[in-house]
């Protein structure tokens, strides 16, 4: 019987197999429609993602990504519905999609990285903004400044590593920035010497001291109490503290790290 109903319904629906099809692919082609506008909907995200970490990537001291154009040139008849029901324009059209999909999935991967770098960034600048020499070292009067000149002792034309504080012996010597005690001791025309490494290629020197309050190995941090300034060493012509700042060997000008809107008692350590 179920033969003969369906020899019969042949004969008197011939197109309903047809139609059924039909109907579904609709059906298909309206959710492949909705599917590809969120795709580009995604797509457009991405791209405003992207322009915001490149914001970000500056924010952190890093270099602009060089983006790959190819990346964000796609769209155009991708996003056309489908208007053809020839099977080989259809097939072309499968593969355009599959490449738009790739090149989003790839986006989001270079973009996760893209995050993960950035996060990484920010947060050894974090800890290197905590390291650097940031503050005036003790209270007093800067005297001799940075750079060549006559040396009041000597009685020749010398460098001058770091600037002088002239300052009352015993006065306290503060962290400018984080790191660890490296030398505690003894240096001929420095007299009492204490040396800071800070990483990232930088070191402080503070000389001519009258007592130190750290040992060599000790973690510090900005404004903690390190030492007092003195009046020792051959070359020291008064009570004063000489600050130096150097990077990878190299004395800088330590008034370039001293930040003059910042009281010294705003950070120090109570």
């Amino acid at each position: 019987m179920f033969g003969t109903f369906m020899v019969f319904n042949e004969f008197i629906n011939p197109d309903s197999e047809v139609k059924t099809l039909k109907k579904n692919n609709a059906l298909l082609k309206e959710k492949f429609d909705k599917l590809l506008q969120d795709y580009k909907q995604l797509d457009e995200r991405i791209i405003a993602i992207s322009n915001q970490s490149h914001d970000l990537r500056l924010k952190a001291n890093l270099e602009p990504l060089q983006t790959d154009q190819n990346l964000y040139g796609i769209g155009g008849s991708v996003f056309v519905p489908i208007k053809t029901s020839s099977v080989s324009k259809i097939y072309n059209y499968l593969e355009d999609v599959d490449a738009f999909v790739n090149k989003i999935s790839l986006k989001v991967k270079l973009e996760k990285n893209n995050y993960e770098e950035i996060e990484s960034a920010i947060k050894d600048n974090e800890k290197m903004y905590d390291a650097l020499p940031a503050i005036k070292p003790c209270v007093g009067t800067q005297a001799d400044d940075f750079g060549m000149r006559f040396h009041p002792i000597l009685k020749i034309l010398r460098m001058h590593n770091g600037i002088d504080f002239i300052t009352d012996v015993g006065t306290k010597v503060y962290c400018p920035g984080g790191g660890t005690i490296d030398f505690v001791g003894w240096r001929s025309g420095y007299g009492l010497t204490l040396e800071i490494e800070h990483g990232y290629g930088y070191r402080t020197i503070y000389a001519h001291l009258d007592g130190i309050n750290v040992k060599k190995g000790q973690k510090v941090k900005r404004g903690d109490l390190i030492a007092n300034s003195g009046n020792s060493g051959k070359l020291s012509t008064g009570p004063h503290l000489h600050y130096e700042v150097r990077h990878n060997g190299i004395a800088l000008d330590p008034r370039n790290f001293i930040y003059d809107d910042v009281n010294i008692f705003e950070v120090v350590k109570k």
